[in-house]
């Protein structure tokens, strides 16, 4: 005899997910529109690394790139880097459902009051936000097929990769908003985060580890890098990703043991509410830094190993030794720049959405201290110190193991080991990451209206 009770179907809850989104409202559609953005920067460079790939080990003459997309190994090199970008990409959709989940709050909860479970308020949430990557993709499937309709696309086949990807993207973008949502409970009271006790890995795992892992490392690619061999790469990429998981762990130790220290310590008003914030919370610091930091490590790096490849390329092309013009040379290593620049740039955008989301989710809290006497440029000081004091010594950490790279690719050519720029890197990330933090000063000021308190 089959039961009353029937589990709904994947069909059921796309509808009830198209309805949500249809009748979203203005700041619902702002959320959409940067998840749609995302999923086209994500299909935008998957199409690219097909179209390459699809030449396989062809010799093509391309019309522009100074000859760097017409052999297969530089081609290679340009496939890796597209597929590297979608990192910071997956954060930046995992920060946008987050603020979903935030502004949703009211309908989860109508949804829970209506019979839906934990599971498939979860599910539909995730279908809403896999409908507007659909969007982002199939516009970005179009743009890129209309570019290369426009060349003559040698390799019809491809295609079918094309729109493979416009699929697996929705799909992945879908995944990345059920991972994001996995801490939402949308009780029908309308609480939608459980919030647990975090307390994460103490000092000597949170800090002294990562510091210890990335010395050890930096210091084997700096006495072993100059041997070469395959195992080169291999180390070159393994101090990269420790360093920024470490620096990662580091971001989230420290915002801890800064805040218990500064709570316990000073007098200021603006650094005691951070304090608390960061204490009560100090891995949110990690979670919205962990690609931001990993883009930092190459960039320093990158910025070394650049000043080392000029400085070699221009005393080659003196000495009459260079083999190709030093503009096929130039031009590879710009685009590496871009590619590094476009990942802090998604990076930026995914602190800044993240930084509103903590707005959006306190704004409660934030009119309340309103009310009670504390001056708006006391919020907004507090707003600046939680993404400054925690971010401060993951970006040294991720200078070592930036500086460790360049400097056994120096090492590797027999020059001296640049210091000025590659050192500039972090305080230009820093300087660029409070100036995001900045741009949710508007939304602070819009959160503390006493409105909020009228909200049950």
């Amino acid at each position: 005899m089959r039961s009353e009770t029937t589990r709904p179907s994947v069909h059921t809850d796309a509808r009830l997910a198209w309805a949500l989104a249809a009748g979203s409202d203005r700041r619902e559609r702002w959320r959409l529109a940067l998840t749609a953005f995302g999923a086209a920067l994500a299909t935008g460079f998957c199409l690219g690394a097909v179209a390459l790939a699809a030449l396989a080990d062809r010799q093509v003459s391309v019309p522009y790139g100074n000859g760097l997309l017409d052999q297969p190994g530089t081609r290679q090199g340009v496939v890796v880097a597209l597929l590297l970008l979608l990192v910071p990409v997956a954060g930046l959709l995992g920060q946008a459902a987050r603020i979903g989940a935030v502004h949703r709050d009211r309908r989860l909860a109508t949804l829970r009051l209506t019979g839906a479970g934990p599971r498939q308020v979860r599910r539909i949430a995730a279908l809403e936000s896999g409908l507007a990557c659909l969007v982002g993709s199939v516009l970005a499937l179009i743009g890129f097929g209309a570019m290369l309709a426009t060349t003559g696309y040698p390799v019809p086949l491809a295609w079918a990769g094309f729109v493979a990807v416009a699929l697996a993207v929705p799909a992945a973008g879908a995944g990345v908003s059920v991972f994001a949502l996995r801490r939402v409970v949308a009780s029908p009271l309308g609480h939608v985060r459980r919030v647990t006790a975090d307390h994460g890995p103490g000092v000597l795992v949170g800090l002294v580890v990562p510091v210890v892992l990335v010395v050890i490392g930096s210091a084997l690619l700096v006495l072993r890098g100059p041997a070469g061999g395959a195992t080169a790469p291999l180390l070159v990429c393994a101090v990269v990703v420790v360093t920024g998981a470490g620096a990662v762990w580091v971001a989230g130790t420290s915002a801890r043991l800064t805040g218990t220290r500064l709570a316990e310590s000073s007098a200021r008003p603006a650094v005691l509410i951070a304090a608390h914030r960061l204490r009560q919370d100090a891995w949110a610091a990690s979670r919205t830094h962990a690609a931001l930091l990993l883009v930092t490590v190459v960039g320093v790096a990158f910025v070394g190993v650049r000043e080392v490849l000029l400085d070699g390329l221009h005393r080659q092309q003196r000495e009459g030794r260079l083999g190709m013009d030093i503009g096929y040379y130039t031009f590879g290593i710009g685009l590496a720049g871009a590619a590094v620049l476009v990942a802090l740039a998604i990076s930026l955008v995914s602190l800044a959405v993240g930084t509103a989301e903590s707005v959006a989710t306190r704004r409660r809290t934030l009119a309340a201290q309103t009310a009670s006497g504390v001056p708006h440029r006391v919020l907004a000081r507090t707003l600046l110190l939680e993404t400054a004091l925690p971010l401060a010594p993951a970006l040294v950490l991720a200078t070592l193991g930036g500086t460790a790279v360049h400097a056994a690719y120096a090492t590797l050519f027999g020059v001296s080991v640049p210091v000025v720029m590659p050192l500039l890197v972090a305080p230009a990330v820093y300087v660029a990451c409070l100036a995001a933090t900045a741009t949710s000063l508007p939304l602070l000021r819009r959160s503390i209206a006493p409105s909020e308190l009228r909200v049950a």
